[in-house]
């Protein structure tokens, strides 16, 4: 079976070429399907890809061990798996699911390797008034308190 590692150095060596390009995962499964994910503030390009492809086939030999390789970009609407996708998206609107209850909808404001936190809306009694009051909260969370984080794809 070829190393998850080998592939995870061989990939990063080209990113390192690549401003702004980041690894999001590889996975390797027992039968050598090789797929890689990388990311980009603005956008993966297909001819990026390709060039990683290569690559990665230039620095495996498949007469040593056969592999099936796929290279793409984290796909739009997934949930985030590292860092760098949360600190690109700050400002933006995602869709947080707790571990603890239902999905909240709200804007990035921060990311680090402890945790994030969203500014939403919820309704409050008010004190002096009769019905409940919108109001903007910010709500953090620690990475390790909830299922997933994702963009929010809006077609306004």
């Amino acid at each position: 079976m070829i190393d998850k590692q080998q592939v995870i150095s061989i990939a990063e060596k080209w990113l390192n070429t690549k401003e702004g390009y980041f690894l999001v995962d590889v996975d390797v499964t027992p039968d050598n399907r090789i797929v890689v994910e990388i990311d980009q503030a603005e956008g993966v390009w297909i001819d990026d890809c390709v060039d990683l492809s290569r690559f990665i086939e230039s620095s495996l030999d498949r007469d040593v061990e056969d592999y099936e390789l796929e290279v793409g970009s984290a796909g739009i609407g997934q949930p985030f798996k590292v860092l760098q996708q949360y600190i690109n998206h700050i400002g933006q609107e995602v869709e947080v699911l707790p571990k603890s209850g239902a999905k909240i909808k709200g804007i990035l404001v921060k990311a680090d390797e402890k945790g994030f936190a969203i500014r939403t809306t919820r309704k409050e009694k008010v004190e002096g008034s009769k019905r409940p009051k919108t109001i903007e909260v910010e709500m953090p969370f620690g990475h390790d308190e909830v299922k997933y984080v994702k963009y929010v794809i809006s077609l306004k």
